[in-house]
């Protein structure tokens, strides 16, 4: 009788830890494919401002022929947004494409033509909506991330992911120094 007592709690105790176990799995599962998720939608926002830079190149250079260095910082990020395969490349390739892109902006102030084509400025409205769009998407990104990666470090979790192969997942979208600068302005 005693054993069968201590069978029932041993094998209760077995279905407790095992319902936990597939529970905390499952939990991790989600956040990873919700990382995913968000990823996708990064992806999607970053190729289409890549896909709006072309035009936008186009339209300078109509205008300012002598601007050939920043150009071709502009071409040169671009093949490196294109040519990256992860997210770390990606997200470094974004950094690379915005500066480039900053650098643009600035050249585009010199011309007033340009600035006063219309063309130009529905690229530039384009643009900018798209930046807006970029900067939700790395937000929740980053949230997705953060959520998996505490997921991930707290028990009973930690014990379940090691085991079952769940890693830290650190290709976060960061700010870059000159991101962090206060703008000076002038009157």
């Amino acid at each position: 009788m005693k054993t069968g007592i201590i069978l029932l709690i041993v094998l209760g105790v077995a279905v407790v830890c095992g319902s936990v176990f597939v529970s905390q799995r499952n939990k991790l599962a989600a956040g990873r494919e919700a990382i995913h998720a968000q990823w996708s939608q990064v992806d999607a926002d970053l190729q289409r401002r890549a896909d709006l830079v072309p035009n936008l190149v186009e339209t300078v250079k109509g205008y300012a022929k002598e601007e050939t260095g920043v150009m071709g910082a502009v071409a040169s990020a671009r093949a490196a947004m294109a040519g990256a395969a992860t997210p770390q490349q990606k997200i470094d390739a974004n950094n690379e494409l915005t500066g480039a892109l900053g650098r643009l902006l600035v050249v585009v102030e010199n011309y007033p033509a340009l600035r006063a084509s219309e063309n130009f400025r529905q690229l530039q409205f384009e643009l900018a909506g798209t930046e807006n769009r970029i900067l939700q998407s790395r937000r929740r990104y980053n949230d997705a991330v953060k959520d998996y990666n505490v997921a991930l470090s707290q028990f009973p979790a930690n014990v379940v992911g090691s085991i079952s192969g769940f890693q830290r997942e650190d290709a976060y979208f960061k700010t870059d120094a000159l991101g962090r600068a206060v703008p000076k302005v002038q009157f």
